[in-house]
């Protein structure tokens, strides 16, 4: 019993132009104002989660309405660009995340029909290959290379 197609994506040429010019704007607008930290960067800094940003705004309210309290070192109004960037940044982070789980999904499901439908190809010249029909040997004997181990073994370590 065949399974169903589950996925069958394909793009006009316009519409696959205009999403490439949708990632080109992103290149030019958004990525000059991100930063790429490494992962000893990003260990180093400290975490704003859900339950840290109400802090974070209140603490900018009380900032904003009593500036006396706060010691001159104290830039708040970068404060407050940085916490209006990371709402922002927020914003964009999950319309863009939700956009790459969906592709990275197709993209499964996309592999995985076509793997399976090479498989079945495999079968079918297998099959036509033991049945003796002309110049199925070939292509089964190329196909087949992909399921061939290594003859390479990995190298022993020597006995200290």
């Amino acid at each position: 019993m065949a399974k169903d197609n589950l996925v069958s994506v394909q793009f006009q040429a316009a519409d696959l132009e205009a999403i490439k010019g949708a990632f080109t704007v992103l290149d030019e607008k958004l990525v000059p104002k991100l930063i790429d930290l490494n992962k000893t960067e990003r260990r180093a800094l400290l975490k704003m989660g859900d339950k840290s940003l109400p802090f974070v705004e209140k603490a900018l309210e009380y900032a904003l309405t009593n500036g006396n309290l706060l010691p001159n070192y104290v830039n708040v109004a970068e404060m407050k660009t940085d916490l209006d960037a990371v709402k922002t940044l927020t914003d964009l982070y999950r319309s863009a995340e939700k956009i790459t789980d969906m592709l990275d999904d197709t993209i499964l499901l996309s592999g995985s029909e076509a793997f399976q439908t090479a498989l079945n190809i495999y079968k079918a010249v297998q099959q036509a290959a033991k049945s003796g029909i002309e110049g199925a040997e070939i292509i089964f004997a190329d196909l087949k290379q992909r399921f061939e181990k290594s003859k390479e073994k990995t190298p022993e370590t020597p006995a200290v």
